[in-house]
């Protein structure tokens, strides 16, 4: 369908997507600590990944962030989960969740903070990303049931993120 036929306008809700890595080995799962010096998450756990640039897939995304972050490439990566994240009434973001299992190769970290192998049982003890423990715990269940996960997320009015999934 041409984008004359796609019925976009400035009032429509506009979403950006993003991805985020889970690498796992085992029971522990490859996190970043985002560098001290970055303007958002310094100093927490999260996955790896980010911005799907414009011309881009998901997956090529998502292998470009896990070269990028980690210097590993050539490993399958599998959507395990879709989270619309909602940031005003007007904008939002996708939150496309991808999985891989380490096989080899050697891990780099970047400018973007060191990278660390943590026990899944370990995350929730850890300075992260608010969102991160659930979004964990929703991707080692996909892993035992390979059940694609679906969420929503939001602040509600005393400003307490409010994460609700579907499968």
């Amino acid at each position: 369908m041409p984008a004359s036929e796609q019925k976009v306008s400035k009032n429509s809700y506009q979403v950006i997507p993003r991805v985020l890595i889970f690498i796992m080995e085992g029971q522990k799962v490859l996190l970043l600590r985002g560098d001290k010096h970055k303007n958002i998450w310094a100093g927490k756990y999260n996955g790896v990944g980010g911005h799907v640039e414009p011309g881009e897939d998901v997956l090529t995304a998502a292998q470009r962030e896990l070269t990028e972050e980690t210097g590993l490439t050539r490993m399958p990566l599998v959507l395990c989960g879709v989270i619309s994240v909602n940031v005003s009434p007007d904008t939002g973001i996708i939150l496309l969740v991808f999985a891989g299992q380490y096989l080899s190769g050697a891990i780099v970290p970047s400018a973007e903070g060191e990278l660390e192998w943590v026990a899944f049982e370990d995350v929730v003890h850890l300075p992260v990303v608010e969102d991160l423990p659930a979004i964990i715990e929703r991707v080692q269940d996909w892993r035992l049931t390979g059940n694609l996960f679906f969420g929503i997320s939001h602040y509600d009015k005393e400003g307490k993120l409010v994460i609700t999934f579907r499968q």
